[in-house]
């Protein structure tokens, strides 16, 4: 199962999230459910990169993914990022809703 923790502060703004372990819904290479997660985590990742030169600190290996958002951004670009970020809670929480039993999302606070 793929567990995605998503860390907010007390303002409920995305300060880091964490994708962990493999869906198990096929086998490696068929599997659309670590596919789909995948692609929309790594491709947030992408997009702040890309489109708004914030560098985010991440680590990435085999079923591993953790990114951490920097903090003291400029107020306008804070406010794309977190766009950005919650955009992709929202296509998680699609996938989660069609193959919930193979990932689950989480939240937390700090």
């Amino acid at each position: 199962m793929i567990r995605v923790i998503v860390t907010r502060n007390t303002s409920r703004a995305v300060t880091a999230f964490t994708v962990q372990g493999h869906a198990g819904f096929d086998v490696s290479g068929r599997d659309i459910v670590c596919a789909g997660v995948s692609a929309v985590t790594v491709g947030a990742v992408n997009a702040v990169e890309a489109l708004l030169s914030v560098e985010l600190p991440s680590d990435m290996k085999d079923g591993w993914l953790d990114v951490r958002i920097p903090t003291q951004l400029p107020a306008d670009v804070d406010i794309k990022v977190q766009l950005i970020l919650e955009s992709m809670i929202v296509m998680l929480q699609t996938i989660q809703d069609s193959y919930g039993k193979y990932m689950t999302i989480q939240e937390q606070t700090e």
